[in-house]
């Protein structure tokens, strides 16, 4: 980080009441924020947020906001990495109930499937049975047939 000292931290943090977390667009004076650049000896060139009454008026060491930029941006990545883990598990949540409802479907699907054959081999047993039957009671009256025309022929 550039020429960052104890002083210019503690310049940012001793504004306890003028104190946000990201880049600030309002002091809470109800005042537009601006952006600036630092002349000090401390930290030249260094891009800052101000409140612009406090700016205007060039106030010093009041409740108006400051916050230097660099950390601003750093509290906007902390809150764009705990926004990203927040998606990441909710992507999880629905990955877990998609999986959950797939299998869901697939096990309604199979039972639907099992029935399906089910009912069919039942309809073709019955239909074997049914044939069964006719071939067995053709098979007997043929055989009385026989025997019928064996005594008067014989």
């Amino acid at each position: 980080m550039s020429n960052l000292t104890g002083d210019s931290t503690a310049a940012s943090s001793r504004r306890g009441r003028g104190r946000v977390s990201g880049v600030p667009s309002q002091c809470w004076c109800g005042v537009a924020v601006v952006e600036k650049i630092s002349k000090s000896d401390f930290n030249p060139y260094r891009r800052y947020y101000r409140c612009s009454y406090a700016a205007s008026h060039k106030l010093e060491n009041d409740n108006h906001v400051f916050k230097w930029v660099d950390e601003a941006f750093l509290n906007e990545i902390d809150k764009l990495g705990a926004q990203l883990k927040k998606i990441e598990q909710t992507m999880e949540k629905i990955d877990q109930g998609r999986e959950e409802f797939e299998k869901m479907m697939f096990e309604s699907v199979q039972m639907k499937l099992e029935k399906e054959i089910f009912e069919r081999v039942e309809d073709a047993l019955l239909e074997s049975k049914a044939n069964m039957k006719k071939m067995i009671i053709g098979g007997v009256i043929g055989c009385m047939l026989m025997i019928g025309l064996v005594k008067l022929v014989g």
